[in-house]
């Protein structure tokens, strides 16, 4: 399956109701949306044809969201039950927006990509669904922070093990599609700051000059799932019903994380 076309039903299993992209370029992956969106990219170049409420921004990611209100083109709609038992109506409190799908497709260094995963992380909630692109490069080549081939695909598949080590409180699952695989995160916390406080600390371990060592594991795909698998997985709709009636973290991510980790021990 191409990366493309796992987006695609992607955006079908989550019933999202919102979509962040970073890193637009000609626009194939912003086509497939069908809610509101918001699209950032410094240089976009849009040529497909675009089918949804969206808010393309022409600045860089980080420029985005340092502003005070960067998702104020999402609506942020009724939480239904909060303060329901304060003896308010349970229709009457509006909250701000949170991200169900964000798919992470910038600048192809690691220390970018973890930078939008902060910062995105700090809109979601633990039933939003964040994507990073080009987890898998086909070899050192296509790894490396100065670009010098066509396909590239950059370190961003250091994040993988960033996550791993500093964030093991969310789950993480590689998925094995053409042409360069995908890393699709679940259980964002937004009060998390252990990224944003150790984000120096990672960037001087992690930033190595080229070559890149890219582990066997990583070329090899051997930990990544077949995107099948991932899709037709049954821990979609309680997701989607826990998003929908704002169940807490406490209420609902233990039966997720199970769910996820079934999925991912299967590989």
């Amino acid at each position: 399956m191409k990366r493309h076309e796992f987006l695609r039903e992607l955006h079908k299993v989550t019933a999202n109701r919102n979509y962040l992209e970073i890193g637009v370029n000609d626009g194939r992956s912003l086509r497939l949306s069908r809610v509101p969106s918001i699209a950032v990219d410094p240089a976009f170049k849009v040529t497909a044809e675009i089918r949804c409420d969206v808010h393309l921004v022409q600045a860089t990611s980080d420029d985005f969201f340092a502003r005070a209100d960067p998702l104020q083109h999402l609506k942020g709609g009724r939480h239904p039950w909060r303060n329901l038992r304060r003896g308010r109506h349970p229709l009457g409190h509006w909250r701000r927006p949170t991200l169900d799908l964000s798919f992470i497709d910038g600048m192809h260094l690691f220390e970018y990509a973890l930078r939008d995963f902060i910062n995105i992380e700090r809109h979601s909630d633990w039933t939003s669904v964040i994507v990073f692109d080009d987890m898998l490069p086909r070899n050192v080549d296509e790894a490396a922070r100065d670009r010098h081939t066509g396909a590239w695909t950059g370190d961003v598949f250091k994040v993988g093990e960033i996550l791993a080590r500093y964030r093991p409180d969310l789950v993480t699952v590689l998925v094995d599609t053409q042409p360069t695989g995908q890393l699709v995160v679940f259980g964002a916390d937004p009060r998390d700051r252990v990224l944003s406080q150790k984000y120096d600390e990672i960037v001087a371990e992690f930033d190595v000059p080229d070559p890149q060592k890219v582990p066997e594991t990583v070329l090899d795909r051997v930990r990544a799932v077949p995107p099948e698998a991932l899709l037709e997985a049954n821990f979609w709709r309680p997701l989607v019903r826990a998003r929908n009636l704002g169940l807490s973290r406490s209420r609902g991510w233990g039966a997720l994380r199970a769910a996820l980790e079934q999925v991912t021990i299967s590989r």
